[in-house]
């Protein structure tokens, strides 16, 4: 309606809307640094001040190669076998229930363990409990009314967020403790040391620890949640799916032999069904950042202080450049998207490292769900509902069951 750059005060400050490619490459990647990324206050006080995503120029860039490393292609192959196993456990808990539950959640508890995974490695069980317990706490505060007073949902997470940091001080003292050689995020961030020698202390570790989890949940849950919809109301797409990994499973003797990292890397339709999910669903819908000095784009002045808002789910449903952009159609990725038209992990500086763990979960998943198991999503009630991230209509009500 307002044409791809326009302001309004919708969020109760001055925000600059930018709906072009163009403009999100000027502001994510050309000109990131005219823009800083910003926060509420009482959310960065929930995940805490250290936290990658809050900060920009050189400790971010330190921090960021740091989660780089331990996220990279090179580190998440070896987490294969690991994610097998979460993935298996997972679907053979959900057929035991016998019941219909609610898909979002279920996949939310799967990604927080595969999170705990990537940054801990093996963790013991009271240690994984105790972080899962008053994780849930800090969700159910985060998009609360931030009031301090004793007893609502932002202070109950406030102290639940106290925990948490004490629990990975703990981990991180045995850690040190026990001097084991790992490769995973916790040990790549107690190992760092800078040009002088200086290491990162445990505030600035277990809030990155803190970040890393809260950013791999809801998100990594909510495709996941989506792609069981997908492939459910287009049957015809399940099966050549299922064939493709049939292949698979076939090749790997009936599963006895486990994924290998080259066969996750080759299974393009199951891969085009997750791009065109990310694109269709646009879990990041756009992202918050604010200009750090006046700012000139295209003619209009974006005063410093002014929010300014990239619109990702703008651009991937626009008309333009996707075809049919409300139809779901895997084929339209046979071919690259056009630069800056497809970003659901960001882009630039600010992009979310854990894009590659976050597909080799959806690849394994989806793997092992359609070679042994079916799944019936009970009503058809259609439509989003936001948690805050866009689900479908109450978590996506689903049966297991073992394929016969």
């Amino acid at each position: 309606r307002y044409g791809e750059i326009f302001k309004t005060h919708i969020l109760g400050c001055p925000c600059v809307m930018l709906a072009s490619p163009e403009a999100a490459r000027f502001v994510l990647v050309t000109h990131s640094h005219l823009f800083k990324p910003t926060y509420p206050k009482s959310k960065e006080k929930l995940i805490g001040s250290c936290a990658l995503f809050f900060h920009q120029g050189d400790y971010h860039t330190r921090i960021r190669k740091l989660v780089q490393t331990s996220l990279s292609p090179e580190s998440i192959k070896k987490l294969i076998p690991d994610i097998e196993t979460q993935v298996i456990s997972s679907l053979e808990s959900w057929v035991s229930i016998g019941q219909v539950i609610n898909a979002f959640h279920e996949m939310k508890k799967f990604s927080f363990n595969i999170g705990i995974l990537s940054v801990f490695g093996n963790l013991e069980n009271n240690y994984r409990e105790q972080l899962k317990e008053n994780y849930s706490i800090i969700e159910k505060g985060y998009n609360s009314f931030p009031t301090r007073i004793p007893g609502t949902a932002y202070s109950k997470a406030l102290l639940a967020r106290q925990r948490i940091q004490e629990i990975i001080s703990e981990i991180i003292c045995k850690r040190k403790e026990q001097k084991l050689i790992e490769k995973n995020l916790l040990s790549h961030l107690l190992n760092y040391k800078d040009e002088k020698g200086e290491i990162l202390t445990d505030e600035e570790i277990a809030d990155n620890v803190i970040g890393v989890l809260f950013a791999a949940q809801d998100t990594t849950a909510s495709v996941l949640t989506w792609i069981l919809k997908y492939l459910h109301d287009d049957q015809k797409l399940l099966e050549a799916v299922k064939a493709e990994q049939m292949s698979i499973y076939e090749a790997n003797e009936g599963g006895k032999i486990p994924l290998s990292w080259n066969q996750t890397r080759n299974m393009p339709l199951t891969h085009r069904v997750i791009l065109e999910s990310l694109r269709m669903a646009s879990i990041i819908s756009f992202t918050f950042r604010e200009a750090v000095v006046d700012v000139v784009y295209k003619g209009y002045l974006i005063p410093k202080g002014w929010k300014v808002m990239p619109l990702f789910r703008n651009i991937h449903h626009n008309p333009e450049f996707y075809i049919n952009p409300q139809s779901f159609d895997p084929s339209r990725f046979e071919v690259s998207p056009k630069p800056n038209t497809f970003m659901p992990f960001g882009n630039g500086v600010h992009s979310c490292p854990g894009n590659e763990l976050a597909k080799l979960n959806m690849l394994i998943l989806i793997h092992h769900l359609v070679t042994k198991f079916r799944w019936e999503v009970e009503g058809h009630e259609s439509g989003v509902q936001y948690s805050p991230f866009p689900i479908p209509m109450h978590g996506l009500p689903t049966r297991f069951l073992r394929d016969q």
